[in-house]
């Protein structure tokens, strides 16, 4: 059974930082592209970044040079470091498994809420 478990959201100021965390069971975590989502309150969900098993990133356009994604595969861990927050960066984040499937992620954690105020 695939778990993921995510942690580290919360409130901070305008131009703060968090780091959110999301460690995986239950996957042969090292082979599989991660992906870190928002989904603001009355909106769609939305992509942020991801990182494939060899380590490329890709990422949302609002959030490029601001926010980075890393993994530690010994950890079974996924981050998602954010820096220069803005008000509009305040979502539920969700991890997810294989976000490229064509069936959309295998797997999803719980959500995390991050709310920046201004």
């Amino acid at each position: 059974q695939v778990q993921l478990v995510e942690s580290g959201g919360g409130l901070v100021q305008a131009g703060g930082s968090l780091i959110l965390s999301c460690e995986a069971s239950g996957i042969i975590f090292s082979i599989n592209t991660m992906g870190w989502y928002r989904q603001p309150l009355g909106n769609q969900r939305e992509l942020v970044a991801v990182i494939t098993s060899g380590g490329s990133t890709i990422y949302l356009g609002s959030v490029k040079g601001r926010f980075t994604i890393s993994r530690n595969n010994a950890k079974n861990t996924v981050y998602l470091q954010m820096n220069s927050l803005k008000p509009e960066d305040t979502a539920v984040y969700y991890c997810a498994a294989d976000p490229y499937s064509r069936l959309g992620p295998s797997s999803w954690g719980q959500g995390t809420q991050v709310t920046v105020s201004s």
